[in-house]
């Protein structure tokens, strides 16, 4: 009784604490750039105080808004996928990218693109299906007497990834020139393209979010084991494929319209797990509200450390994100 009454306190403290976080992130992405605005500009603006003709507004609402909106719903996005995949495949190193998923999803984008598919939800739809296909790969690969071995999880996911940039990179070399620029930039994760016209295909990520939210319980139980959750009453076999689904569909979305975006879902989970513990009704909403402030520093970081133009963000997560993954993997073997 104790323990249920201090999680809402607890729950209410992470939530205004990473919501603060988030909104001086957001103040900072949208503030600062090539052309620096000041706070009182975008305040004004937020209030409809500002010329609409005016080049801020134009610089506010049209290229800053739009790009880091998208830089929190991807990074939100990418941070609770690794948390949902490490919880279920009971692995602190799985994450969408290193076991493949994101790949497997550019795969599927990519031949849409190639055919002139709509890119909702013709696109949206062939990268759901390639990031299914690795995963389901993966865990084929990783099968033993138990869900998966772990020993192995990790080679297989490391080995699709390869896989998979193979293929990515046959399918560029079959592309026309004028497209093959716009996606190498992509896949290295490009946040400056997005369109109002992609709105309806981000905000189908929401309901995930809920959906893995409302079973953050089973996911803690999970912990325990497979056995030990369903003699607490987890239906595993459902619980499991829901998350799965839900997972690979919004990762699959999330990288429909920025690209490929490593370790997100590797460095959030584990400072957040440093910060608020192991249950899972703190950890979803910490890593989306959390994986949404970094990518929104990361994006902020590539646009302004290039002397001119910018570098694609998924650079600079990976210089965060591959020693990280580097030093957890030298950990897990001592």
């Amino acid at each position: 009784m104790i323990e249920s009454q201090r999680i809402p306190r607890r729950l209410a403290v992470v939530v205004s604490t990473l919501g603060g976080l988030l909104v001086l992130a957001f103040l900072l992405g949208i503030s600062l750039g090539s052309s620096e605005l000041g706070f009182g500009e975008v305040f004004r603006a937020f209030k409809g105080e500002l010329d609409p003709e005016s080049v801020a507004a134009a610089i506010i609402w049209q290229i800053r808004f739009p790009r880091v909106a998208l830089a929190a719903i991807v990074g939100g996005t990418l941070a609770l996928g690794g948390l949902v995949f490490q919880a279920l495949l009971r692995n602190s190193l799985a994450e969408p990218y290193i076991l493949g998923v994101s790949g497997g999803s550019a795969i599927g984008a990519i031949i849409a693109m190639l055919l002139g598919f709509s890119p909702f939800p013709g696109v949206a739809l062939a990268s759901f299906g390639g990031s299914m296909l690795v995963l389901l790969l993966v865990l084929g690969l990783a099968a033993g007497r138990s869900f998966v071995r772990r020993d192995s999880l990790l080679l297989g996911g490391v080995m699709m990834n390869a896989l998979c940039g193979a293929v990515i990179m046959f399918l560029i070399s079959l592309t026309r020139n004028t497209q093959v620029h716009h996606i190498l930039f992509w896949l290295m994760g490009d946040l400056s393209m997005f369109s109002r016209g992609q709105l309806p295909m981000l905000l189908s990520i929401l309901p995930c979010f809920a959906v893995i939210y409302i079973l953050a319980r089973p996911m803690n139980l999970l912990l325990m084991g497979r056995e030990n959750a369903a003699v607490m009453g987890v239906n595993v076999k459902v619980v499991t494929n829901i998350l799965l689904v839900a997972t690979t569909f919004m990762v699959s979305i999330a990288v429909c319209n920025s690209g490929l975006i490593g370790f997100v879902g590797l460095v959030i989970p584990h400072i957040l797990r440093l910060m608020v513990g192991s249950d899972h009704r703190l950890l979803v909403p910490a890593s989306i509200l959390g994986g949404a402030s970094y990518l929104i520093l990361c994006d902020l970081l590539a646009r302004s450390l290039p002397a001119g133009g910018e570098m694609p963000v998924g650079i600079v997560t990976a210089l965060i994100g591959a020693p990280l993954f580097i030093f957890l993997l030298w950990r897990s073997s001592r």
